[in-house]
C-alpha cells in the first residue's frame, strides 16, 4: 500500500500530537516496512528524523501560491498532490482532513484524539471553537473511517457528532520506546545534575492551561509542606494559567517549592530537552509523576511515566483509568486531600510503591508501539 500522513504535526509540534504523530510513523515504518508511507507537511523541519523511516517520503508545497499559502494548501489544494501521489489509503493524524476529499476517490481516516473543546468552551477562544467545531465535525462526516485514541473519546464522538459506532475504531497510542530503556544511575545522575534537579522531586508534565490543573498540586504541596517537604519539577509550557499559578506560588510562599524547568536557561538552550531526548531521564529520576488534569481524550505523560517505571497518581477522570488500568493511583478530580493522600502513600508506603511498579510492568505491555501499529494497519486494510 501507499499510504499518506497529514504530517504537519509530526515536523513542527513538540507536544501531544506532534509526538502521536512521530511514534505512530514510526511504528508502522518498523512493523510493516514493505508499504510505502508519504509524509505531507508544509515544512519540513529537524523535529522528525526520516532518516529512520526508508521507505518515507516528504512532500511539501511545491508551486508559488502553496508556499505563500501553506495553511490552504494542507486544508484543501493538497487533494491535487493526493492523487498524483497514488495513495491508497489517506490519513489525518490530528482531528481533520482536507475539503473535498471524497472527490479524490481516495479512503480516508482520521484520528480524532479528544474533544475538549465541546466540554470546555470556556476555555478557548470564542473563535477556535468555532473553527475546531466546523473541522472536526466535517472530519468525523467525510472520512471512510476514525480512529478514537481511547474508548472515552469514541463515546464523545458518538454523542457529541452522532456518528455510527462501527465507523469508529479504538486504537490506543503508544510511546516512545526510549522511556523503556532503563537509564544507569550514572546516567540519571549525569541528566540531575545539568539541570539543577533536587535529590527526591514529585513530577507533572504537560502544557500549563487551567484543564491540566497544575494549581492542585500546588495547593496539596501547601497542605503537605511540613509532613512532606518534596519539591515538584513541572516540565511545560503555558501563558495566562501559568503567571496565575505563579502568583498563587509566591502569595503562599512556595515559589521556591516548584521548578518550572522549561523556564531554565539550562533547558533553553539544551537541543535534548528541546527535543524531549532527556525526558526519560528526567521521569526516571522523579518519585512520581502527578497528573491531575480533569479532562483528557488519551494523556501521554501517564504512559510515559508508567513505561519509565515510576508510580503515577492520577485524578479518576475522562480516560486516565483506561490509560493508567490498575498501576495508577487515583484520587477524585479536584479533590486537594486526596491528592495529599496518595502523595503521602507514595512517598511513605514503599509496598504501595512497588505495587504500583509491578503493575505498571504489566499494564504497558498493552500499549507497545507493535500493538498500537497492528491496530491501526487493521483499520487502513479494512478500507482496501
Amino acid at each position: 500500500m501507499i499510504i499518506g500522513f497529514d504530517a504537519k504535526r509530526a515536523f513542527q509540534n513538540k507536544t501531544g500530537l506532534g509526538n502521536y504523530s512521530r511514534t505512530l510513523l514510526y511504528s508502522l515504518n518498523e512493523y510493516f516496512e514493505q508499504h510505502q508511507y508519504i509524509l505531507f507537511t508544509p515544512k519540513q523541519t529537524l523535529l522528525f528524523n526520516t532518516n529512520e523511516m526508508p521507505s518515507a517520503k516528504v512532500i511539501t508545497p511545491a508551486w508559488q501560491p502553496a508556499k505563500l499559502l501553506s495553511s490552504v494548501w494542507r486544508s484543501k489544494w493538497i487533494t491535487h498532490d493526493l492523487k498524483k501521489a497514488g495513495l491508497h489509503v489517506y490519513h489525518g493524524l490530528s482531528n481533520e482532513i482536507p475539503a473535498g476529499m471524497r472527490k479524490t476517490g481516495i479512503p480516508s481516516v482520521v484520528t480524532i484524539h479528544d474533544l475538549i473543546f465541546e466540554h470546555y468552551p470556556q476555555q478557548y477562544d470564542k473563535g477556535e471553537v468555532l473553527v475546531y467545531r466546523k473541522k472536526f465535525r466535517y472530519a468525523c462526516k467525510q472520512a471512510d473511517a476514525i480512529i478514537a485514541t481511547s474508548l472515552h473519546t469514541k463515546k464523545d464522538i458518538i454523542d457529541i457528532y452522532n456518528i455510527r459506532p462501527d465507523k469508529i475504531h479504538v486504537c490506543y497510542q503508544s510511546c516512545n520506546q526510549a522511556y523503556a530503556q532503563k537509564l544507569s544511575s550514572a546516567q540519571l545522575s549525569q541528566i540531575q545534575k545539568q539541570y539543577n534537579l533536587p535529590e527526591t522531586y514529585f513530577l507533572y508534565v504537560g502544557s500549563i492551561i487551567e484543564r491540566k490543573n497544575l494549581l492542585l498540586i500546588c495547593q496539596a504541596l501547601k497542605l503537605l509542606k511540613s509532613k512532606l517537604p518534596i519539591p515538584l519539577v513541572v516540565v511545560g509550557e503555558g501563558k495566562a494559567y501559568k503567571e496565575k499559578v505563579k502568583q498563587w506560588l509566591t502569595q503562599h510562599d512556595l515559589l521556591n517549592e516548584v521548578i518550572f524547568l522549561s523556564d531554565t536557561d539550562t533547558a533553553k538552550h539544551s537541543r535534548d530537552y528541546q527535543n524531549g531526548s532527556h525526558f526519560p531521564a528526567i521521569y526516571q529520576n522523579a518519585l512520581a509523576l502527578i497528573y491531575p488534569s480533569i479532562y483528557e481524550g488519551f494523556g501521554i505523560p501517564v504512559l510515559e511515566a508508567l513505561t519509565s517505571g515510576i508510580p503515577v497518581i492520577a485524578a479518576r477522570s475522562s480516560s486516565l483509568p483506561e490509560v493508567g488500568g490498575d498501576a495508577v493511583l487515583y484520587f477524585t478530580p479536584n479533590d486537594v486531600a486526596g491528592l495529599c493522600d496518595c502523595m503521602l502513600q507514595i512517598a511513605l508506603d514503599d509496598e504501595t510503591r512497588q505495587q504500583c511498579i509491578q503493575n505498571a510492568a504489566r499494564h504497558v505491555l498493552n500499549f507497545t508501539q507493535q500493538k498500537c501499529a497492528e491496530s491501526v494497519m487493521k483499520v487502513y486494510q479494512a478500507l482496501m
